[in-house]
């Protein structure tokens, strides 16, 4: 190997050191879990507190959210699939749990971009 071979694979290590910081280095402080039924916000919830939420929709449906030791995850749900209470435990900026039979969206957000718009059209 050349010289020049170690310095390609030194800023390559560097480059991915970086992305890797960038997307997963920061801690989770300031974090929070927005409940959505059919669009509309219901409740923030801080994902540094412990919490059980038991979310009701007016069809019927009923979902048990848990936020336990920083993360969050869909326990319950009586929608015929099932399909959320089987997603990963989120905590990262922009995770979220669909149920779109109940049409519950429970998303992370920081607090710094709570409120922020995403676009203009």
């Amino acid at each position: 190997m050349k010289k020049a071979d170690f310095i390609l694979i030194a800023v390559v290590a560097v480059i991915v050191g970086a992305l890797v910081f960038f997307l997963y280095g920061f801690d989770r402080e300031g974090a929070y879990v927005q409940i959505e039924i059919d669009g509309n916000i219901t409740e923030t919830l801080s994902l540094n507190e412990d919490a059980i939420r038991e979310i009701a929709t007016e069809n019927g449906g009923k979902n048990v959210l848990v936020i336990k030791d920083g993360e969050a995850e869909m326990r319950e749900a009586n929608c015929p699939d099932g399909i959320c209470t089987h997603h990963r435990k989120i905590h990262r900026n922009g995770d979220s749990i669909i149920c779109l039979p109940h049409k519950v969206v429970v998303s992370v957000v920081n607090e710094r971009n709570a409120d922020d718009i995403d676009a203009v059209a």
